[in-house]
């Protein structure tokens, strides 16, 4: 019996690294048949309440008062035998082409789960049922049960649960916290841009019930963005199964279309220049009390907090593409940043349905500064000898969805060109292997020179044919490159394994993840990792990477960042932070403790 309109019935415990014990995975096959549970189980996704009925899990559903339902439904079977009902004594329907549908599921299942064993458990627990005897297949979910129950992969899931609700408590290092400030109120909202990321946030803002003003200064980019929102949100309401309903989204070519809306979000290319005239107009042209945010993925808020009358509205606002799709929000404050601000861009990004993170500015804020060093390490590696291949096989073997040159030809290899160009990083035609005083490997700026920016092109660190084609491949011509390059460089190639691919790009990663707790730019742990989970599909199942480093052992990651930095001196950035040495000599404490490390005053000596 459930309220129709409301109610949502659904086995999450696979989300929490477990399977749907006390009989729940031998139950419910024989309720509603194997594929149905199959998906439902291994899942952990919901159903609503019609759907349930449909499936055979509840016998009715009500939209008015539940109880008087209820109790009218138990009086109609009041005398009569219930023996019928009992699950337990029920066959299980099984299709005819059984044996298939598991091992197609099962092969399904391991290719998405990466690694996760909770999946494949649950796999393994509905077979039982499908094959043996009520009585031996509880046994059976017992078994895996009991294996997953005191799995390191159970406590990363549950970890990652408590952290998403972690995070939302954010605090400041001025004292401001979630539960001392309040957030204005937010009906109307401007987009500043109508590039991919202002057309992923207009949809996000837009689907969750906000006026949204979206603007676009070049006609025909404009046109192009309406027609790409619309399309957008039609596509959402039909998979959501609802009509596709009217949103209230305006545009304009105008600025000053944005005069009474209470928040804008800059969404524009990430130059500095241009960001900073917007928000100069955007002073000038909003009320004085609207929050102005920028989707910067990395420049200084601050300084573009300068160029208003009002710097404490000033906030980022670090959307993730696409920004309709991912769940991530970095909320960046500024020095100058008001609590009142933070605190009403935490609540927008609850509503837009974000996992939101609030973090201090610096550069690359938390998500790209540790990023830089993750990438940068696999690009030396492919320098020393390894291949890009055998970088990203090692990586998404450890579970992340995609390695980083696939990774990097999806999103463009000219976007790190331009932010190297920048920084001054940038020498054309040059092959020097140190820049600015530290070790640079100049292999993605060559690419780059050669027109190789990725899938887009066709080239990149890998190959797209046909034209248009998704599929990496190895490309002969980039190994004969690599072989060229070594040679005028004097490198000797040498054999890497998948030991050394992970530590040294996970181990620079979580370094950096010190330094930024020890700075105070995240206020905890989880903070770094629920922005590496929503943000870059960090394997859920390994908690993050300062989770991930907790279960390696702190004094492991802290030998070999050593080792390394012996190997690398010319990377300063393997020197292990001063913080994961004074947790290793506090007798690596569990994750929960750190902030205790972190809050003891130490002396700089």
């Amino acid at each position: 019996m459930e309220s129709f309109v409301q109610a949502q019935l659904g086995l999450p415990e696979v989300l929490l690294g477990l399977l749907p014990a006390a009989g729940g995975t031998q139950r419910l096959p024989r309720l509603i048949g194997v594929p149905a549970a199959l998906d439902l189980i291994t899942t952990g996704r919901y159903v609503t309440a019609a759907e349930a009925l449909k499936l055979g899990m509840v016998d009715q559903v009500t939209d008015k008062n539940t109880v008087e339902a209820a109790i009218k439904f138990a009086l109609s079977v009041v005398g009569q035998s219930l023996e019928s009902r009992r699950i337990s004594t029920l066959p299980c329907p099984c299709p005819a082409d059984m044996d298939a549908l598991f091992e197609r599921v099962m092969q399904r299942v391991k290719q998405s789960a990466r690694g996760a064993m909770a999946p494949v458990a649950c796999v393994q627990a509905v077979q039982a049922a499908a094959t043996l005897p009520y009585a031996q297949g509880i046994q059976r979910e017992r078994e895996l049960m009991d294996t997953l129950f005191t799995s390191g992969q159970a406590r990363a899931l549950q970890y990652c649960f408590f952290s998403q609700r972690v995070v939302s408590r954010w605090s400041m290092p001025n004292g401001a916290r979630w539960d001392n400030s309040k957030p204005k109120h937010v009906s109307k909202v401007a987009v500043i841009g109508l590039g991919t990321m202002g057309r992923g946030i207009t949809v996000a803002l837009a689907l969750a019930g906000l006026s949204v003003v979206a603007v676009e200064t070049q006609q025909q980019q404009m046109m192009a963005g309406q027609s790409a929102v619309s399309g957008m949100l039609a596509r959402a309401a039909q998979k959501r199964g609802v009509p596709s309903v009217k949103h209230q989204v305006h545009y304009s070519v105008e600025l000053e279309a944005v005069a009474d809306v209470e928040l804008v979000i800059e969404a524009v290319f990430e130059d500095l220049g241009l960001k900073k005239q917007i928000f100069k107009r955007l002073s000038s042209v909003c009320k004085t009390d609207t929050l102005l945010c920028s989707n910067t993925s990395a420049l200084d808020i601050d300084e573009l907090a300068s160029q208003t009358h009002r710097p404490e509205l000033v906030v980022g606002m670090h959307f993730f593409a696409p920004a309709h799709l991912m769940k991530l929000l970095e909320v960046v404050y500024g020095p100058r940043s008001a609590p009142q601000a933070v605190a009403t861009v935490m609540k927008l990004g609850k509503r837009i349905g974000k996992v939101s993170v609030a973090v201090g500015n610096c550069r690359g804020f938390v998500s790209n500064r540790m990023l830089k060093l993750y990438a940068e390490q696999a690009v030396f590696l492919v320098e020393e000898g390894a291949s890009p291949e055998m970088v990203d096989h090692t990586l998404e073997k450890f579970g992340f969805p995609m390695g980083l040159f696939r990774m990097s030809d999806l999103s463009g290899l000219d976007v790190g060109w331009k932010v190297r160009k920048a920084e001054g990083l940038v020498e054309p035609g040059q092959m020097s292997r140190v820049r600015q005083g530290r070790r640079y490997c100049p292999l993605g700026d060559l690419l780059c020179e050669q027109g190789r920016f990725g899938q887009k092109t066709g080239r990149g660190w890998y190959l797209y044919e046909p034209a248009g084609s998704r599929e990496a491949r190895p490309d002969p011509w980039l190994q004969s490159f690599l072989e060229e390059y070594r040679a005028r460089q004097g490198l000797v190639p040498r054999r890497i394994d998948s030991q050394e691919v992970l530590e040294r790009c996970l181990y620079s990663l979580i370094n950096e993840g010190f330094n930024i707790l020890q700075e105070g730019i995240a206020a905890g742990p989880e903070d770094i990792d629920m922005i590496y989970v929503f943000g870059f599909s960090f394997p859920r199942h390994r908690g993050g990477p300062m989770f991930y480093a907790s279960q390696v052992g702190l004094s492991r990651v802290l030998q070999r960042l050593e080792h390394y930095q012996q190997q690398h001196p010319d990377v300063p950035y393997l020197q292990p932070s001063s913080l994961l040495r004074r947790l290793v000599s506090s007798g690596s404490p569990p994750i929960q403790k750190w902030k205790e490390v972190m809050r003891t005053p130490h002396s700089a000596l």
